[in-house]
Parts: C-alpha cells; sequence; structure tokens
C-alpha cells in the first residue's frame, strides 16, 4: 500500500497543464510560450497507470511538437517513466486540451523509445527530480547528426523545470538544447484530481 501510494502522490503531482508564459514574457528573445499537457488516460483506455503528453507553442496548440504515451511504475525506490512514440501522432494533436481525443488510443498506436526512460527520486513530499535513465541510449537525430538526449526536470505541484540537450554519440559534444537556460513552468492547470488508487492496478 505504502509504495501505491507514493506512486498515486506522484501521478497526480505530475498531471496537469503547464505554462511558461511569465519566462516567455520576461526574456522573449531567448524562451517562446510554452504550454505542456501531462494528462493521465482514463484507466480503461490502457488498463494500468498511463499518460498522454503534449507540448506545443503557444501559438499553435493544434500543432505540437512533442507528444508521447507513458507509462508510470516505481522499482527499488525510482519513479519510472517509459517512454513510447505515437505512429500517428497527428491524429491525437491537441489532446491535452481535447481529451475526448484520447479514447482512440490503443497498444497498437505506439512503439517503445528504447533508453528512453526518465527515473525520478523524491527530493521531499511533492518534490521530484529526473533525468533519463542511464546508458545514453536515447537517441535523436537533428542536423542529420546521430545524438544521445540529456534531458533534466524537477517538478512540483505548481511549478516544473527542465532541459534538454543533445549531444555527439561519438565526440560527446553538444549538438543541440537551449542556450539560454532551463525552461520554466508554472502549473495552469490541475487535471490529476480525480485518481485513486484502482488507477494504478494493471490487467
Amino acid at each position: 500500500m505504502l509504495n501505491s501510494s507514493s506512486l498515486l502522490l506522484f501521478a497526480k503531482t505530475l498531471a496537469g497543464k503547464y505554462s511558461n508564459a511569465d519566462q516567455a514574457q520576461k526574456e522573449p528573445k531567448s524562451f517562446a510560450h510554452i504550454n505542456i499537457y501531462f494528462r493521465p488516460l482514463k484507466w480503461d483506455i490502457l488498463k494500468g497507470p498511463w499518460f498522454y503528453s503534449e507540448q506545443s507553442y503557444d501559438y499553435a496548440p493544434w500543432s505540437p511538437y512533442r507528444q508521447g504515451i507513458h507509462k508510470l511504475s516505481k522499482i527499488k525506490g525510482i519513479f519510472v517513466v517509459e517512454n513510447y512514440a505515437l505512429k500517428e501522432p497527428e491524429r491525437l494533436a491537441g489532446s491535452g486540451f481535447m481529451p475526448e481525443l484520447l479514447q482512440n488510443i490503443n497498444k497498437n498506436s505506439f512503439f517503445k523509445r528504447c533508453g528512453c526512460a526518465m527515473h525520478f527520486s523524491r527530493i521531499k513530499p511533492g518534490q521530484y527530480i529526473g533525468e533519463v535513465e542511464p546508458g545514453k541510449k536515447c537517441l535523436i537525430t537533428k542536423g542529420g547528426k546521430s545524438t544521445y538526449l540529456v534531458s533534466t526536470v524537477e517538478f512540483t505541484k505548481s511549478k516544473w523545470i527542465g532541459i534538454d540537450e543533445g549531444f555527439d554519440i561519438k565526440s560527446n559534444k553538444k549538438v543541440w538544447g537551449s542556450i539560454d537556460g532551463k525552461l520554466e513552468f508554472k502549473k495552469t492547470e490541475q487535471i490529476g484530481i480525480n485518481l485513486f488508487e484502482d488507477w494504478l492496478e494493471e490487467t
């Protein structure tokens, strides 16, 4: 029960809509206005603790630049958020703010992004910090170069702070990613208030 209770708190804390409007307004030359959604899937969709995520520029909510499906678990004290890519992401574009579209998801809709799970640790109640699983195997091709992802994230019930960077797999030199620092988001909508212990059960 303790394990499931801590995973449920993690899920409730993660769920929400986040916006970096304040950061974008203060530093418009460095940061675009971005919205992030982490929306729990209804249990009957995949019959377990799954999320849908979506990131888009505020001016183009129907054209997200990142979408994903995520399975939650807790292994040896680490909160694991597995990452899956959608086969037809355009079919779910806008699901962050129109969750009825998520009813179209099934286990044939996505595939696992190997090496790309995020591992989170609890810093204190309601505060978590995480990074990509060890191994440098979350590979992303940009500009014709194969890079490995380095991602760090910290979140609480009210904020999300993170940065993604790509490094050359041979030289370990940075190839892409922010040169102005981390993205800083505030949670503007609570989404996980209706999650309960039975949402964690798998069939």
